[in-house]
């Protein structure tokens, strides 16, 4: 019988193909592990609340502006970036969107990031869960890693909902149509439509360094609750510390600081400035609190 027939080569395929096979399993554990983080973080009713008084705030700034206009006045103060978009929404109602991105980035869309990334490793050790998770042939970076993924799957989801939310609420109570950006000039509904997206992803891409800083507290402490409010306290006090005149040398450095930049992604030309700025300033923030988490997390004595 030839070696054709006693399929030496087939066998030495095979062979070769092993490695092959299993680095696919390991793509897949490591895939299906990632879905279900992001089913279980998404599918808690803490999450779903969250994402609900996130939704909340569109419909409550829209109603109060249409009834503060129904008697024909103008709504807000006058023109300018950040909030001031209020006076632009009985005008054309994608500045709603704007209006609840700039409403809900000082305060609402990080403390829901806040709450998530604290939770996110003292949650498991809280539910003694977190040994267990250990156990699968995923490793503490690559836990750490996936959790951080789905915390800023969360800021992307959180920003979306809130813009989504906006533009449904602004079309339905006002008129849509061109609208003028703060430089003053006129641009298509498509266009704004575009800046509107951008302007979502640059409020997502703020709040990366929030979720570092979060996952980072949430290695320090086995109580999720702890770490929440820990998260939260930092994100409150920063923000004053950034109101605060005598610092006025130190507020570029806080994470803070540049949130309000996305306004200028409506003036025509772009200013870029500040949104570089404010993109650095969190990858800065994502890349030493995330560090910090993962030399923390790596030689943790995980006991729960």
């Amino acid at each position: 019988m030839s070696q054709a027939e006693l399929g030496a080569p087939q066998g030495r395929g095979e062979l070769r193909a092993q490695p092959q096979t299993a680095r696919g399993r390991r793509t897949t554990f490591y895939g299906t592990f990632f879905r279900n983080e992001l089913h279980t973080t998404f599918r808690r009713w803490r999450t779903l609340a969250l994402l609900a008084v996130l939704a909340a705030v569109p419909i409550l700034v829209g109603i109060a502006v249409k009834i503060e206009t129904s008697d024909g006045s103008s709504a807000g103060g006058g023109g300018g970036g950040g909030p001031a978009f209020i006076s632009q929404i009985t005008n054309n109602g994608l500045f709603l969107v704007f209006t609840a991105l700039a409403a809900t980035l000082p305060f609402f869309l990080p403390m829901a990031v806040g709450v998530v990334a604290g939770d996110a490793i003292a949650g498991e050790a809280n539910s003694g869960t977190l040994r267990y998770l250990l156990v699968a042939p995923a490793g503490r970076s690559r836990l750490l890693l996936t959790k951080y993924a789905t915390v800023v799957i969360f800021c992307l989801a959180a920003t979306l909902v809130v813009a989504v939310s906006a533009l449904t609420v602004g079309a339905l109570l006002f008129p849509l149509g061109d609208l003028t950006t703060i430089s003053g000039t006129q641009i298509s509904f498509a266009e704004g439509l575009g800046r509107a997206l951008l302007i979502a992803l640059a409020v997502a891409a703020s709040l990366i360094g929030v979720a570092a800083l979060g996952l980072f507290v949430s290695t320090l402490t086995g109580s999720g609750i702890a770490a929440m409010a820990t998260t939260v306290g930092l994100l409150i006090t920063v923000q004053i510390l950034d109101q605060i005149p005598q610092l006025h040398a130190l507020q570029p450095y806080f994470f803070s600081h540049y949130w309000l930049s996305f306004a200028d992604l409506m003036r025509e030309p772009v200013y870029w400035d500040d949104l570089a700025k404010n993109l650095g300033l969190q990858a800065l923030y994502a890349a030493v609190f995330g560090s910090a988490a993962w030399a923390r997390f790596t030689a943790k004595d995980i006991t729960a």
